[in-house]
């Protein structure tokens, strides 16, 4: 049977895939060899298999995820050939985020060499006017998220597990005598960081499987510290558009990271709500920190997975855009969230960044 086959070493240069590369596809049953030896664990394949090998490479370097490469592989060609033109339309809607994002980022750097002929005044002391809402949603028994809105403070907070409701609230009451500090903006994330640290350490231990996740923003003039440990978001509506400025904690975002899992797939995944991180008393803190510079005129939101497992990012730009005060803004969205379905409790937080004289 050997001298009908390709071994894996052949098969890989006709394929122009890497070994490597066929042991994950075989892994994946992307791909799977004809006939692995029982005694030597070597893989073997058939020529036969090389139009689909093939296949598999262009659609890589399409940039496309193995989860999906291996669900258009399993199509008849029309219906493939629509699964491939749906997946580069998504890719351009994410680019076109992308591009945003970038654009943020642009800005942000630009503006650390902030001159005075900018449109607004460089000096001018900033505040945030804020609101936040949560709602127990029309499907769970009990309201498990919290949060805080006030002019040096944004946090959420989603509790999950038995105690779930006092661990979101303790998460967020921790941070709370941090309203009331006045912090440097070279000590913003230092502080933010070991208050979240002490919830982290007052949560019950992870055996309990109780804990919380928190996004939070701390505020000292121009400058914002951005906190995040789970798969709570912060989000800003700004020129560039609504980018997002948070990374899911979550088993199934990794793995659409790694191409195992499309995003689609990721969304019905029975463990979609298993977090990598969070508050859970455990030995392990590792929050994303960053520090941002604030503009007149951006409105920021952070909102629990209540609100964005079911609405669109378009839906939530729009409303976002629409409201004329934050408190309007959080109104709508759990509005919106009803309107979907609110299968989980929804919290959020909307903060507009305005100078001090014209919130006074």
């Amino acid at each position: 049977m050997d001298g009908e086959l390709l071994t894996i070493g052949a098969f890989a240069r006709a394929s122009r895939l890497s070994p490597k590369a066929l042991r994950l596809y075989d892994e994946l049953a992307l791909l799977t060899p004809v006939h692995v030896d029982p005694h030597s664990g070597y893989r073997y394949y058939a020529p036969a298999q090389l139009e689909r090998a093939r296949s598999v490479a262009w659609l890589r370097r399409l940039g496309m995820p193995l989860a999906r490469i291996r669900e258009v592989c399993g199509l008849a060609p029309a219906v493939a050939a629509r699964s491939v033109a749906a997946y580069w339309a998504q890719v351009e809607t994410e680019f076109a985020a992308r591009r945003d994002l970038a654009a943020f980022l642009v800005d942000q750097l630009e503006r650390k060499d902030t001159t005075m002929t900018e449109p607004h005044d460089p000096t001018a002391p900033l505040t945030l006017r804020c609101a936040a809402l949560t709602d127990r949603g029309l499907v769970r028994p009990a309201n498990q998220d919290a949060a805080h809105a006030g002019p040096r403070l944004l946090a959420v907070a989603d509790g999950y597990g038995p105690g779930g409701g006092p661990a979101a609230t303790a998460a967020v009451e921790a941070l709370k005598d941090l309203e009331g500090q006045e912090v440097g903006a070279d000590d913003l994330l230092a502080v933010l960081e070991e208050a979240a640290r002490r919830a982290h350490r007052a949560a019950p231990s992870a055996g309990e499987s109780t804990g919380s996740t928190l996004t939070a923003v701390l505020r000292s003039g121009a400058r914002l510290a951005l906190l995040h440990v789970g798969d709570s978001r912060a989000y800003v509506l700004r020129d560039a558009g609504l980018v997002r400025l948070t990374h899911d904690h979550t088993l199934v975002q990794s793995l659409v990271d790694e191409g195992r899992l499309t995003p689609e797939e990721a969304s019905s995944h029975p463990q979609r709500a298993l977090l990598s991180r969070s508050l859970d008393g455990g030995t392990d803190f590792a929050p994303d920190l960053h520090l941002l510079d604030a503009r007149p005129g951006e409105r920021y939101l952070l909102c629990t997975d209540g609100l964005t497992a079911v609405v669109p990012p378009e839906a939530i730009r729009a409303a976002l855009a629409g409201a004329a005060t934050p408190h309007q803004a959080v109104a709508d969205l759990v509005r919106l969230a009803h309107e979907a379905g609110a299968p989980d409790n929804v919290g959020c937080v909307v903060a507009d960044v305005v100078e001090a004289a014209a919130a006074a």
